[in-house]
């Protein structure tokens, strides 16, 4: 991966599965096809290699190159599992990529500046924007047709949002 271009995680390692080297993932791509299509990641510093991946009883299950034993798998706990942003597959219309949203300005559909796109989560009901205002609060909006109009470049949100805080 170039030093200039941007990482992004796919997964994030939680721990070991068994004895052989597996570990337990934690996805953040949308799909197990998702992580597949890539063969080699960035974590922590070096390269791993998938040899398998797999849906275990609790979530999704790798085996990396080189990593033959639990105590190996566990020493990789916490790391995610990046890849270069050229990787990914183009999108359709009108999707877009959590990562390519944060750092984006943020602006009212009346034109007022709303200041900048810090984090995108989903804590289980609806992705949110997370966007510091100008005066340095935060405000959480969601990320729907009804508060975010426009994904644009700025993006374009309802001055409800940002007037509520």
């Amino acid at each position: 991966m170039a030093a200039t271009e941007r990482a992004v995680a796919l997964a994030a390692i939680t721990g070991a599965h068994g004895v052989r080297g597996e570990v337990r993932l934690r996805l953040f791509a949308e799909s197990l096809a998702s992580l597949r299509r890539h063969r080699t990641f960035g974590a922590g510093g070096r390269m791993l290699e998938l040899e398998a991946l797999r849906e275990g009883a609790r979530g999704p299950i790798a085996k990396f190159r080189g990593i033959g034993s639990r105590s190996a798998a566990e020493a990789l706990a916490g790391l995610e599992l990046v890849v270069p942003r050229s990787a990914l597959p183009d999108l359709a219309a009108g999707e877009v990529y959590w990562c390519d949203l944060e750092g984006r300005a943020v602006v009212t559909s009346d034109g007022r500046a709303a200041g900048r796109v810090v984090a995108v989560a989903n804590y289980g009901a609806s992705d949110l924007l997370e966007i510091e205002r100008p005066d340095g609060r935060r405000v959480l909006v969601p990320f729907t047709a009804e508060a975010v109009p426009e994904v644009a470049d700025p993006l374009v949100i309802d001055p409800v949002w940002v007037d509520a805080v």
